[in-house]
């Protein structure tokens, strides 16, 4: 009996385990975490993922920064032989910096465009507004309204911490082909190359990451995805990318963009002269003392130039088929630089702020001096 007893109690502990296991299983697969959710994500660049280090960034900055990039499509009229209007389509690249649409591109490429569209990289469009722009440094800044969407946008780097051999990345829209990654690594820094007559990439990076058509206006990127350049111009002897890429600093972007989103144009210095650069055949004619610098003209009435003293010339001289005015100042130096041309002068300019110091070595007759002018603010065009 007692025997009986204890085999009936095992079976009744036994029975009511199974019951409380099975109604745990059940509660746990109606209400509790699923297998997918229990499984923790396992982080681009592990092992498992099958991708290197390497791939793993690239990766993870394409995913992070292409929703931000930007196609840009203008579209502008031209005439014809016959004075037909031609509606003519360009493209370019540009990249979101702020949730308020303000998006930074090269001014080359929405340069005499009546309208502009983005096209973001989950395809929305939007109309496009121009801000303004620098044009000396190829720098624009154009609109788009989100209204209440929130845009994706780029975080922007410190360019003055680049270093030779770091890797970047460049996403653009070569040739037509949007959200296009390419990789590569800093080149070479600070180097001065000249775009146009008056135009150039100042303290530019260069870059072996492709570059193609397309690709103007585009973030260069580092390994974090911070954009630290706009990618603008490549050398190319056949039209195609060469290995040889230049980007705009994002340090000088940053400050056109803020002076163009807070003042409405672009702060530039103003020296106030005109100047005709000096040869061996012109300092020889008129007996300079020198002969290489810049020759000054003349001094714009009430310019910085004119209240730190500098002369232009008293009288006019003919060289040539051409007028001169002569006697006034030779500038040899700019910060301690020779200057040889207007080029010399627009890139040291390009340097400075209004307010900042601007330091001359000048010839005035035979005698040699040094002049200090605070700059003024360029006045703007009407």
């Amino acid at each position: 009996m007692k025997r009986s007893d204890h085999t009936a109690r095992v079976i009744r502990w036994t029975l009511l385990g199974l019951i409380v296991a099975g109604g745990a299983f059940w509660a746990g697969s109606r209400w509790g975490p699923s297998q997918a959710e229990r499984v923790e994500a396992i982080p681009l660049g592990a092992s498992s993922a099958g991708l290197t280090d390497e791939e793993s960034i690239n990766v993870r900055v394409y995913r992070q920064a292409s929703p931000a990039v930007a196609n840009i499509v203008t579209r502008t009229v031209e005439y014809d032989f016959f004075f037909d209007p031609v509606p003519v389509e360009g493209a370019g690249s540009g990249f979101l910096i702020d949730s308020r649409g303000y998006i930074l591109t090269n001014f080359h490429v929405v340069q005499g465009a009546q309208s502009i569209e983005v096209i973001l990289g989950d395809q929305s469009r939007f109309p496009a507004k121009y801000v303004g722009a620098d044009r000396r440094n190829d720098i624009a800044l154009i609109k788009i309204e989100p209204k209440s969407r929130k845009l994706a946008t780029l975080a922007l780097g410190d360019s003055s911490t680049l270093q030779v051999g770091q890797k970047v990345l460049a996403i653009g829209n070569p040739f037509g082909f949007q959200s296009t990654l390419t990789t590569g690594v800093v080149s070479a820094l600070g180097r001065t190359v000249q775009t146009g007559e008056s135009t150039f990439i100042d303290a530019a990076i260069q870059t072996d990451a492709a570059i193609n058509r397309g690709n103007s206006g585009g973030p260069l990127l580092n390994s974090r995805g911070e954009a630290i350049g706009i990618n603008s111009a490549i050398f190319t002897t056949t039209g195609a990318t060469a290995g040889i890429g230049f980007a705009i600093p994002i340090n000088t972007a940053k400050l056109v963009a803020h002076d163009l989103i807070t003042e409405g144009h672009v702060r530039e210095p103003f020296l106030g002269v005109e100047t005709r650069p000096v040869g061996p055949w012109l300092a020889e004619a008129l007996d300079l003392p020198v002969k290489e610098g810049l020759l000054v003209e003349r001094v714009i009435p009430g310019s910085p130039a004119e209240h730190a003293g500098l002369h232009g010339g008293d009288r006019e001289a003919l060289a040539g088929m051409r007028r001169i005015r002569i006697g006034g100042d030779v500038i040899v130096a700019m910060d301690d630089r020779k200057v040889s041309g207007p080029f010399d002068v627009n890139t040291l300019l390009n340097r400075k702020r209004p307010g900042d110091t601007l330091a001359l070595t000048i010839y005035r007759g035979g005698k040699r001096m040094e002049l200090k002018v605070t700059l003024g603010e360029q006045p703007e065009e009407r």
